[in-house]
């Protein structure tokens, strides 16, 4: 019997990688509790002692031995012991086997709910572990099912051997997105939450991180480490802006993104249902990221302003709309990128300005010379 048990242990071991000193621990809390459940007066005295080398289970009671008898579950009289063992004397601690097969159905089903119960917090440190160690990357997952009341989709994800199943809340799910059962769909794994029903897995389709690995995904010189993502903004689902640069002098970063004839960026549009993405050169200068940052516009200057956090930009007038986007989505996700407070001018409202000035008697070479002034004292106004 002992024999069977012990290849229990090891085929559990085998089929759902817990170690075996680990369920061997569980087993001896389950007969304790057992022993304990079927005779609580004797609850202190039981004493579990697993031998996995031999393949043996030993369980006894201490008792020790007295002159005077105050509580005979834990102790004995010196003619009790020495019916056991002739050479026992007062203050000696006698083992008394317990015999498993005694046990009644309660105490036996306490065993079992000790062991499972074990066994399931095993499986549920396990899979915290795993999905702990792929935070910030991406995994792909199988629609199980969607709830058509609050619209969250359970989507089972695989990581090495530990399966789960993860909640895409509808805040995480791209809108533009229809997955229905059975929808292969990759994911981004935001965090994982340690809860009382196990671990709490928490995925995303709509943050920029996802976009992020898809490019080290896709493109080598971004996982070499040669191409270096400075910043990303977002709109999940419409647009998202990436900024590039490269540490090396011979490599395009925004070639390198785009790939040959498109290659590479039209495989992440794909994998985003055709969200348009714009890749912009990363510049460390301010005025020169931000008008990089407004493609598709193009816009004649940009200045920073005396808090350090904005900046004024001149587009043309046929630009203008380009530049701000519809329903000023452009100048969000520049905004976005750059970190910047953007504030988008028609180049005709400075040119305006300062013809009120040459009008009023200011010669045509003062003007060109302080039109930036003149543009400053419009933004100050």
């Amino acid at each position: 019997m002992n024999t069977e048990f012990f290849l229990a242990i090891e085929e559990i071991e085998k089929e759902k990688g817990i170690p075996k000193s680990y369920m061997i621990e569980k087993i001896m809390q389950a007969l304790l509790a057992a022993v304990r459940k079927d005779d609580p007066e004797t609850a202190e005295g039981v004493v579990v002692d697993i031998d996995a080398e031999k393949r043996k289970i030993n369980i006894y009671i201490q008792r020790t031995v007295v002159e005077e008898v105050s509580n005979p579950a834990l102790e004995l009289t010196l003619d009790q012991a020495r019916e056991t063992s002739p050479k026992a004397e007062i203050g000696d601690i006698i083992k008394t086997d317990v015999e498993t097969k005694k046990f009644g159905r309660i105490a036996a089903q306490a065993a079992k709910q000790v062991i499972i119960q074990g066994i399931r917090e095993a499986e549920r440190g396990m899979i915290y572990e795993e999905f702990t160690s792929k935070e910030h990357e991406i995994l792909t997952g199988v629609v199980s099912r969607v709830d058509p009341r609050t619209g969250n989709i359970y989507i089972k994800i695989a990581s090495s051997a530990e399966i789960t199943e993860a909640v895409l809340l509808t805040g995480e799910q791209v809108p533009s997105e229809n997955l229905r059962e059975g929808d292969r769909v990759k994911v981004y794994l935001v965090e994982v939450r340690r809860s009382t029903k196990g671990p709490q897995v928490i995925i995303s389709r709509t943050h920029p991180g996802l976009v992020k690995r898809l490019f080290e995904l896709e493109v080598p010189e971004i996982f070499d480490g040669i191409v270096e993502i400075k910043s990303i903004a977002r709109e999940a689902g419409s647009r998202t802006k990436i900024a590039v640069w490269s540490n090396d002098p011979t490599v395009d970063p925004i070639g390198a993104c785009v790939g040959p004839k498109g290659a590479r960026v039209s495989g992440i549009v794909d994998e985003l249902k055709g969200e348009k993405i714009d890749i912009i050169q990363y510049d460390e200068s301010p005025e020169a990221f931000v008008a990089a940052a407004l493609a598709p516009a193009e816009v004649y200057s940009v200045t920073l302003l005396e808090d350090g956090k904005s900046c004024r930009v001149i587009a043309p007038d046929n630009q203008l709309s380009l530049a701000i986007g519809k329903e000023g989505k452009n100048a969000r996700l520049a905004a976005k990128l750059t970190g910047y407070k953007i504030d988008i001018r028609p180049a005709s409202e400075m040119i305006n300005t300062s013809r009120l000035k040459t009008e009023s008697g200011q010669s045509l070479e003062d003007f060109d010379n302080d039109l930036d002034d003149d543009i400053d004292d419009n933004f100050d106004e």
